[in-house]
């Protein structure tokens, strides 16, 4: 590598269930682009949110946590269930934002 040359990081692609596409136009994706270091949740859907504010209150609560009718997964990986906001992101990971479904 040479001196001052940075490798880019491969973006996060953050994928959003139907219902909250609805609220941004039918966005079905947003990608943001990873810092040079990792990112935890929370930085990563202020990012994502930044253009889609409305997207934040559906996904997080006053105190920035989590809600809990929603499931956010790393890779795969049910964050909500670990570290939540705090887990980390690593560059180029999808991360899938799912809507409890509730009924009776």
């Amino acid at each position: 590598m040479h001196k001052g040359f940075r490798t880019p990081s491969a973006p996060v692609r953050v994928i959003l269930p139907g219902m909250l596409r609805d609220l941004v136009g039918g966005v079905a994706e947003i990608e943001v682009e990873s810092p040079g270091e990792g990112q935890t949740v929370a930085e990563l859907l202020d990012r994502a949110f930044a253009e889609h504010r409305i997207l934040d209150g559906k996904v997080r609560d006053e105190r920035g946590q989590i809600r809990r009718h929603v499931k956010v997964f790393v890779n795969g990986e049910d964050a909500t269930r670990g570290a939540g906001t705090a887990a980390e992101v690593p560059a180029g990971a999808r991360v899938h934002i799912i809507n409890a479904v509730s009924g009776g």
